[in-house]
């Protein structure tokens, strides 16, 4: 007697038709969603796996919104409102920045001047040195053995023709408003889809490392002027660094919620490798009165940024409790004041350098 053991087959069938019930709700689900053009706002465990990063923040999401409806979002209140509009600012002061010095260039003050809404080169001129005065203010206390920078001095020497070069303090604020940009349509629109989420994290976490490489440049440029291969070393060094860091953060797996760490400790590397510049530039203009001042405006930039990064890498205070700050002071928005102040203390140091080389120049 031959016994024939059959093999039980699963049963496929059910698991198909299972399957098929599960993405016909679905399409009714976001059929219903269209057709009432309603997209409300969603708790944390109605969200995608691609877009749960901060367990803390448990209510208030846009969960894959239209693009027309995401952009429309600019306007409403949700968890990301202020995350937009501290850095959508931000990018609009430094635009006003950027507008403000271009009038410092004779050929574009011309067209500035030209045209009905602008105001006129000496506006800007004047504006610009009141701005470099503004931010000298903290010279005053200190007793200087040197005469102090005056609009006039600086004048003076635009005329005899020391002024030194502007693109470098250019490409300060170009990487700054790209950072801004960047991280405001990343947190306006990261509601769209899946793929639009994780382009758009790579490109903010890319805008921050383009902002990090820019802001060594005024500095670096302006303090080592007179010693070009210092100058050449140390901006090679971080260009090459700012590279290879845009490159790793490009990479999908690092735009990842779990590899926040990680990532916040890529730039503070970038940020130490300025350590070595600054302690070369004290010790060379170890006798330079605006020493002081540029060094009190580099601390505020670095405490600043520092900041920032500790409450983004904490979540605090979200973490204490849960759903408390969803919608206003989470540690992402705090991280995103903290980098627009740390961007203008820099801007403050910078606008000392630049008048610095204008006056001094390379004797």
């Amino acid at each position: 007697m031959v016994v024939v053991e059959c093999e039980e087959k699963p049963n496929n069938n059910l698991q198909q038709k299972k399957n098929k019930k599960k993405k016909s709700k679905k399409k009714m689900k976001m059929a219903m969603r269209k057709k009432t053009n309603e997209y409300g706002l969603v708790t944390y465990e109605e969200l995608p796996e691609y877009m749960k990063e901060n367990e803390y923040i448990r209510g208030y999401y846009r969960s894959e919104w239209p693009l027309l409806h995401a952009c429309h979002s600019l306007f409403s209140w949700h968890n990301e409102t202020i995350n937009i509009w501290t850095h959508l600012v931000g990018f609009f002061v430094f635009l006003g920045f950027t507008l403000l010095h271009m009038g410092l260039v004779p050929r574009l003050a011309d067209f500035f001047g030209n045209l009905p809404w602008s105001i006129s080169s000496s506006s800007v001129k004047n504006v610009s040195c009141n701005q470099a005065t503004f931010f000298s203010v903290a010279s005053a206390l200190i007793k200087l053995d040197q005469q102090p920078i005056s609009s006039s001095g600086a004048a003076a020497a635009a005329a005899a023709g020391a002024r030194a070069a502007r693109w470098p303090f250019f490409v300060f604020l170009a990487g700054s408003m790209f950072c801004l940009l960047t991280s405001s349509l990343c947190h306006l629109l990261c509601c769209h889809s899946r793929r639009l989420n994780v382009l758009l994290s790579r490109l903010d976490y890319a805008g921050i490392a383009v902002m990090i490489v820019c802001s060594f440049f005024p500095p670096i440029y302006y303090i080592f002027q007179c010693t070009p291969l210092f100058q050449l070393l140390y901006l090679l060094g971080i260009s090459a660094l700012g590279v290879l860091t845009v490159l790793a953060l490009l990479s999908p797996e690092l735009s990842q919620g779990r590899f926040r760490s990680y990532r916040a400790l890529l730039f503070l590397c970038m940020g130490l490798s300025g350590v070595v510049p600054a302690v070369h530039a004290t010790v060379a203009n170890w006798s330079e009165p605006r020493r002081n001042v540029t060094l009190a405006c580099e601390g505020a930039m670095a405490a600043s940024y520092i900041t920032g990064t500790l409450f983004y890498v904490t979540r605090v205070p979200e973490r204490w409790k849960p759903g408390t700050f969803d919608l206003t002071g989470h540690s992402h928005q705090i991280f995103h004041v903290f980098v627009i102040g740390g961007a203008l203390a820099h801007y403050a140091a910078g606008l000392v350098f630049l008048d610095y080389r204008d006056v001094v120049g390379c004797t």
